[in-house]
């Protein structure tokens, strides 16, 4: 099973959805004491006292979805617009003045409420669009705005865009460090796991070794497959596959709690390597023995799942003709790297090198283990296979996938 560290950090929204809450609250209040104060000038005072009871009990109900994100969806956005944009058109009917006389609306500041939680909800563009009918709307009222009237609308677009636009990097600075946090956990377990390895498997595998080897007979050969085996594990217990985590939200106190998983099997690591994509080392990493050396980029080098599998399949088999055809004896090197655009992996032995020809004859000899195992599945995954052969000084064989390709493979 994964072993699991547990994050806890405070999300970097929750101040501004607490703001936000006390901003509907205090606004609310000052709407009511405006129109307490000027209520001898209203014409139909009764619809600005029926808009109102209707602001304050909508604003007093909905204080919960205004607490965190995921209570504050796009159905209660658009129905807290619609109540403050009625309160903006309204206002002429209950002061007939209102038209004419550049005062404040039936729901004042409180208005600007509405937009903010479009702002920290969507970002920058959610706050243009709010912000932008509730100029209109005070255009509209008006009828004949003043310098006065474009000057208040426009501080509402500008700020609203601007706080929207801190919420977006704010959140691009949250995924940042919530990686950050994840490395370092990772990291920390695969530190743990490495000394207990070292202090135990490792020291038992190397003492078989030396102990087998000093015997000779088939305690030899049991030594020097212990030999392969502490390379190989040495190899994964260095390799440092940090995998994503998944998140969820306290929605009652704002925490963010994020589970970082650090797998054990291959399998278990390509089901938390996110949408569809699977780290090519791990599926390569298992090759490395006392014979075979694994050298890897330091970050995981991601591909859809069915091209990995071609992929390392493809090393296999490029494997499999070193020990066929170089003899057990052959070292082999094999070499990944992640170029952004395209994966490339070189696998390079020491053997005797390949005759010229001799591929051309296996071919026609129905042998056509280069030809399909390796070629055939690059081919495949929309990359190529090159076959470098020195007779006397080894061979080298270079995969190249391109990632898009790659990525859309399977």
């Amino acid at each position: 099973m994964a072993k699991r560290e547990r994050v806890v950090r405070m999300s970097v929204e929750l101040p501004l959805w607490r703001a936000l809450t006390g901003y509907r609250v205090l606004t609310t209040l000052y709407a009511l004491a405006l129109f307490a104060n000027g209520y001898a000038k209203f014409e139909r005072p009764w619809v600005g006292i029926g808009y109102l009871a209707v602001l304050t009990l909508w604003n007093a109900a909905t204080l919960p979805r205004v607490a965190g994100a995921a209570a504050c969806t796009k159905r209660f956005l658009a129905i807290d617009l619609t109540v403050v944009l009625a309160g903006i058109l309204l206002t002429p009917l209950a002061d007939l003045d209102a038209q004419h006389i550049d005062g404040p609306t039936l729901p004042s500041i409180a208005a600007a409420g509405a937009v903010l939680a479009c702002a920290i909800k969507g970002g920058w563009r959610w706050a243009a669009f709010a912000s932008s009918l509730v100029a209109v709307a005070n255009i509209v009222e008006r009828a004949h705005p003043t310098r006065d009237t474009f000057h208040n609308v426009l501080l509402v677009w500008i700020a609203s865009i601007a706080i929207g636009y801190i919420v977006e990097v704010a959140r691009a600075s949250e995924a940042t460090l919530a990686r950050a946090l994840e490395i370092e956990a990772a990291t920390r377990e695969r530190e743990r796991l490495a000394r207990d390895i070292h202090d135990s498997v490792l020291q038992v595998l190397a003492m078989v070794q030396r102990r087998g080897s000093a015997l000779g007979g088939e305690a030899a050969e049991l030594g020097r497959m212990a030999g392969e085996q502490e390379v190989a594990l040495r190899t994964l217990v260095s390799s440092g596959m940090v995998a994503t985590s998944r998140a969820s939200e306290d929605a009652a106190n704002g925490a963010v709690v994020r589970v970082v998983e650090v797998p054990d099997e291959p399998d278990e690591r390509a089901q938390l390597y996110g949408a569809g994509t699977v780290d090519l080392r791990s599926l390569l990493a298992p090759h490395a023995g006392s014979r075979v050396s694994f050298a890897e980029p330091g970050a995981p080098v991601l591909l859809a799942p069915a091209a990995a599998r071609e992929l390392a399949a493809a090393v296999s088999a490029a494997l499999d003709n070193v020990r066929r055809h170089a003899g057990e004896a052959a070292r082999a090197w094999i070499l990944v790297e992640d170029w952004g655009d395209e994966v490339i992996v070189t696998v390079r032995d020491d053997g005797p090198g390949i005759p010229a020809g001799r591929l051309e004859k296996a071919e026609g000899e129905g042998r056509m283990g280069v030809a399909l195992s390796i070629r055939g599945r690059l081919r495949d995954l929309g990359g190529t296979a090159e076959l470098i052969s020195v007779p006397g000084q080894g061979t080298e064989v270079e995969l190249k996938v391109p990632r898009g390709k790659a990525g859309r493979h399977g």
